[in-house]
């Protein structure tokens, strides 16, 4: 039985979620968002209050509902305030820079990368080595972001590369003086 499945998902001012057959649409003041559903999963709207109940008590149906009530609450999320996702790369020479619908990666290569912004991402560059994506679909965002940090991942003994906002890179020790 699934513990996320069964919360219940309160519906914010502004913010309206219509269900057809299983096609999920949800309106905010940042958007439009939809999901096609499973048919092991029914959703039920009852005065701004979304839950999700499964159809038959199967392993796959526990699964499909809370993955299902998981992905509107991020529909309802993103909608309602957006996702944010920052970046920010450290190392000599290392630096971002936004030009026009591409993101122009310098990260220690003979070349610059040009990363292209999905539709729907917004990116801003808050310094030459920060940068900060923003949308309203959470994997989109967050895809976005992974592919621009696997362009060099941080490696373990100086940090040099490009991280997450707020990871922690762990460090080894390097090898002793003789």
């Amino acid at each position: 039985m699934s513990r996320i499945g069964n919360r219940n998902l309160v519906i914010p001012e502004g913010v309206t979620v219509t269900i057809n057959d299983n096609l999920v649409t949800v309106k905010g003041p940042k958007g439009e968002l939809s999901l096609n559903t499973s048919n092991l999963v029914k959703i039920e709207i009852n005065e701004n209050v979304l839950t999700t109940k499964v159809v038959n008590e199967t392993p796959r149906a526990n699964v499909m509902q809370g993955t299902t009530n998981s992905l509107i609450n991020n529909m309802i999320i993103g909608v309602h305030n957006g996702f944010s996702k920052g970046l920010e790369a450290v190392g000599v020479g290392y630096r971002f820079n936004v030009q026009g619908n591409k993101i122009v990666v310098s990260a220690g290569y003979s070349h610059p990368i040009e990363v292209v912004v999905p539709e729907g991402i917004k990116a801003e560059l808050i310094s030459n080595t920060e940068i900060t994506l923003s949308g309203i679909d959470k994997q989109k965002v967050s895809e976005f972001a992974a592919n621009i940090r696997k362009i060099r991942e941080p490696e373990p003994y100086k940090g040099k590369g490009i991280r997450y906002k707020d990871e922690y890179v762990r460090r080894k020790e390097g090898k002793k003086a003789a």
